[in-house]
């Protein structure tokens, strides 16, 4: 290397260096953080470190920031170098035109975001045939420029007779005056401070229109049309609603904004005083808002709304997503899952306390066969033959007429304990027709499949769900209308989350499951069940370094969140990684107690004891650390989601015909969305809890109250028989009477 290509990358890395440090400082200003906390956590992420491994074993070093803070830094990294980056590509390309100047460089490298920069670029980026290009082509760039000079005396119209030229296809002076209007309109629209004052404007007192293309057409789309609200007041879910009815070509959308203040603007941009082309120039800035800025900021703005429509029905997913898949387990149960239908039948599916299938059936006891004595046979045969606990049905076609048969059946056997439950089954048949459940189950058919999904997802939901692609799992709004990748994106990182959460039992996990923890992959995930399948049980923590493909880095990352429940080390059940087994062995002879101690209620109580930070410092171990130990230690094997309570269990059916207003009832939260909540209250539609009805006090959004899964008690308020629809409401009617 020459001692030149020696000087070119040591200042390629001196100005690495002033860019890491600028994002650094840019991130710790905008999230409110230190600047050693954002420097650490970039560093971390630099080294190919996950998200829930830092969040769970870096505390001390990120200084205790939560996996919301973390994957807020790791976006505004990713964005903030991709902006660096287009600084750089846009900067070289105005460079190779020979049009950079050190006043535009500074702007653009100034530029806090993506926006700014492609306002800067736009004058200067390769255009498509235009109005203005032809003009300049015919040589009339010189009169553009003369114009905007705005000289005080002269003849706008003599001027011009100067370029007329037949041949490049200009006739008259008028032609020619045209031919500069164009491009001066053009050199407005391109202007970076004009189109950033417009945006702005145009957001703040645009007004979001639709109507109807045709106002004779039924549709769930009427509300909107005839429609005008302020484009930036506009909840996401209204914005989504309006954009899926204008691409269904129902609706037709615009943004109306009032142009006077903005050709005011413009104007004292450009025009500088009278002079002998102040009605051209008028005319000019009329023409660029009219024909090229207004539907350019449109445009911009349209997509800004449909983004943060996206956003917020992609956090709403993601919220409804997490709730669900950390719904606790109902373990110790032999459970008879049902898919139900009509014309092929319910599908039946028993499985074991452990998940284990053991023996589909088939009954018809809905229209239009209604076999229900012989379905009842069957139902009894299975129920008795399994010790039969509980009856879960899925909530698609039918399920209202098979809990109705359900409710009877058990009301007629009268087993003691024995119970029904309605489950989402929103997945299951994607799950079913997949390639995962054909290896799984080769020799039934996807319904069959389906039944024993169903009757899975009460056992351990996590472990079921996580066979499903995240967004077939039906607790959102709008899903459809959102972009798939960021959809997908965010989906994976709350099933990741929901997974490290929880951790897994590595000698039972299948590949979906494992593929979800900390740094494992597809590939390293069935690596680890191929070496389980091959070799037995995993013992220790320390036997998954032998699995091929998952190298140091992969073991670090995952390890803390592998469980072994009956290995030869009783830590490898806890979250507690190997990295602090030497503190764990400290820890023990300090306190003066063996391993067998542990999950006594004796050792619970010993730790629980014990002043932390004191602790800490006789360890030679960080505060959040120790803490995290000593809380693994008190309940080892412990399953986060056992804190949460039971779904409810039902015996008997309910009628919409039963309900009236003010009855008190307990349902179970099935989505949450922007304006409410839909309550499962054993009926056959959700009953729906309003915004306004969810609490006697201000709700920002419904996620602030109720989430996925939550048993609560409602009454009702109105029931419209017709409609087939329930207003509930979470405010007791009665109190205070």
């Amino acid at each position: 290397m020459t001692e030149k290509e020696m000087v070119i990358e040591q200042n390629g890395e001196v100005l690495k260096a002033q860019e890491k440090e600028r994002i650094v400082q840019q991130i710790a200003k905008e999230l409110q953080l230190s600047l050693k906390q954002i420097r650490t956590t970039v560093g971390l992420l630099d080294e190919g470190n996950t998200i829930p491994f830092i969040a769970r074993y870096r505390k001390e070093m990120t200084g205790e920031l939560d996996e919301n803070q973390l994957r807020g830094i790791e976006e505004r990294v990713t964005y903030l170098r991709n902006l660096e980056e287009r600084k750089r590509e846009v900067i070289r390309i105005i460079d190779e035109q020979g049009k950079l100047t050190g006043e535009l460089k500074t702007a653009i490298e100034k530029a806090a975001k993506l926006q700014e920069v492609e306002d800067l670029y736009r004058p200067y980026r390769q255009k498509r045939k235009t109005r203005a290009s032809v003009a300049k082509e015919k040589g009339l760039e010189p009169l553009s420029e003369w114009i905007m000079a705005q000289p005080k005396q002269g003849d706008v119209h003599k001027e011009a007779a100067k370029y007329v030229d037949a041949e490049k296809g200009v006739e008259t002076a008028d032609d020619a005056i045209s031919g500069a209007m164009d491009i001066l309109a053009e050199n407005l629209a391109d202007d970076a401070t004009i189109r950033a004052w417009v945006r702005r404007y145009t957001m703040d007192h645009g007004m979001l229109t639709s109507e109807a293309k045709d106002p004779e057409q039924e549709s769930v789309y009427e509300n909107y049309y005839n429609y005008r609200e302020l484009a930036k007041k506009m909840p996401p879910h209204r914005i989504l609603a309006i954009n899926r009815g204008e691409r269904e070509n129902i609706l037709k959308v615009g943004l109306e904004v009032q142009p006077e203040s903005i050709h005011n603007f413009m104007a004292r941009q450009v025009i500088k005083g009278s002079s002998a082309v102040q009605p051209i120039l008028t005319a000019v800035i009329e023409d660029a808002y009219k024909r090229l800025i207004a539907p350019s900021i449109e445009r911009e703005i349209r997509a800004e709304l449909t983004e943060k429509g996206e956003n917020q029905a992609i956090s709403i997913f993601s919220g409804n997503l997490r709730s669900l898949l950390l719904q606790p387990p109902v373990k110790g149960r032999c459970v008879l899952g049902v898919d139900p239908a009509y014309r092929t039948g319910c599908k039946l599916a028993v499985v074991d306390d452990t998940g284990k299938l053991l023996e589909v059936a088939v009954t018809y006891p809905t229209p239009p066969n209604n076999k229900k004595k012989e379905a009842a046979a069957k139902f009894n045969e299975l129920i008795k033959k399994y010790g039969i606990q509980l009856i879960v049905i899925g909530n698609g076609t039918a399920s209202r007429e098979t809990e109705q048969f359900v409710a009877e059946v058990i009301s007629d056997i009268g087993v003691p304990d024995l119970a029904y439950l309605i489950v989402n089954e929103a997945g299951a048949s994607v799950y079913s027709a997949s390639k995962l459940a054909q290896e799984e189950f080769p020799d039934l058919d996807v319904a069959e499949r389906s039944a024993v999904s169903i009757a899975r997802r009460v056992q351990d939901p996590l472990a079921e769900l996580v066979k499903i692609e995240p967004k077939a799992i039906g607790v959102g709004q709008y899903q459809h209308d959102v972009s798939q990748k960021h959809l997908d994106e965010s989906l994976k990182t709350v099933v990741e989350s929901a997974v490290n959460h929880v951790g897994v039992d590595v000698n039972t996990a299948s590949p979906s499951l494992l593929s979800y923890v900390s740094g494992v992959n597809a590939t390293t995930a069935k690596n680890i069940v191929k070496y389980r399948d091959s070799n037995g049980k995993f013992l220790n923590r320390k036997e998954l370094q032998k699995v091929p493909r998952l190298g140091a880095k992969t073991y670090e990352q995952c390890i803390g969140f592998m469980r072994i429940s009956e290995g030869d080390n009783p830590l490898d059940r806890t979250p507690i990684h190997p990295e602090s087994y030497k503190v764990v062995d400290r820890l023990f002879r300090e306190l003066g107690v063996g391993m067998e101690k542990l999950g006594t209620p004796e050792l619970s109580e010993l730790l629980g004891r014990q002043d932390v930070e004191k602790l800490a410092e006789v360890l030679e171990v960080g505060v959040p650390t120790l803490r995290d130990i000593l809380e693994s230690l008190q309940r080892p094997g412990r399953d986060p989601r056992e804190e949460l309570p039971l779904p409810i269990f039902r015996t008997d059916v309910l009628k919409i015909e039963d309900l009236t207003p003010g009855m008190e009832l307990q349902g179970t939260v099935r989505n949450v969305i922007d304006f409410g909540a839909f309550v499962d209250i054993g009926i056959k539609s959700d009953g729906l809890v309003h915004i306004s009805q969810l609490s006697s006090g201000y709700v920002k959004h419904p996620m602030d109250v109720v989430s996925v899964g939550d048993n609560v008690t409602v009454w009702v308020l109105n029931v419209d028989l017709k409609k087939g629809r329930v207003g509930l409401t979470m405010r007791n009617p009665h109190q205070g009477e």
